[in-house]
């Protein structure tokens, strides 16, 4: 048994652009100034209320659901309307396909929904690869071990068969509370110093060098 499991937005697929958009928005629609656009990229991968927590402490639990609802609505709308731009970073695809056909089991962790991903996954036509999809609607966010925890019974993987890649220090702290080994990705949110001190084995600067520390983490 060898499992990748795989954060997705900053690691799979790009989003930043709409993620940014829909928190701008939804600050508005509550009335509220809108978090500046570098801190929004910093708390992708967290759940959606913790996303909103970080980015405003001081909101009232009422201003944090506001905020979160008019996230969800906008973001909602913007793929309904065919406006949504989240690519598949350059190389993913191929990469998921030789890891399959090579043996893997592959599964994902993220702070999406469960609508979100099931999108996500479908519009890039990779759904099928996966044996687990763990999103923020059923788990705490992460770091929380949670939802890495349920990706490894649903594969019937133990820890120490299990890699988690991702590209933020929650990816990181998760998988190091889970007693899996963290493997990072520099092209996503978080600086690749961050990463390593929150636990990442190693960081890969490109989708090739991510496959060779596969194989190096799990032979």
């Amino acid at each position: 048994m060898r499992l990748a499991v795989f954060d997705c937005d900053g690691t799979l697929v790009d989003g930043q652009a709409d993620v940014c958009w829909a928190m701008d928005r939804a600050f508005a629609r509550a009335g509220l100034a809108a978090p500046d656009t570098a801190a929004v990229r910093r708390i992708v991968g967290l759940s959606l209320p913790a996303a909103v927590r970080a980015l405003s402490p001081d909101l009232s639990d009422e201003q944090n659901r506001a905020v979160t609802e008019f996230y969800r609505s906008s973001f909602r709308a913007r793929r309904e309307e065919g406006l949504l731009d989240e690519p598949l970073y350059d190389g993913i695809a191929e990469l998921l396909a030789g890891l399959r056909d090579a043996g893997w089991s592959l599964a994902v962790a993220t702070g999406k929904s469960d609508r979100g991903l099931a999108a996500c996954l479908a519009t890039h036509g990779i759904a099928d690869l996966f044996v687990s999809l763990q999103t923020a609607d059923r788990h705490p966010s992460k770091p929380h071990p949670a939802m890495l925890e349920a990706a490894l019974f649903e594969a019937g993987a133990q820890p120490h068969e299990a890699v988690m890649i991702g590209d933020t220090s929650f990816d990181m702290l998760m998988a190091r509370s889970a007693g899996v080994r963290g493997l990072g990705v520099a092209w996503g949110y978080h600086a690749p110093a961050e990463l390593i001190a929150s636990g990442a084995v190693s960081v890969a600067e490109s989708v090739a060098a991510l496959e060779r520390a596969l194989e190096e983490a799990l032979p």
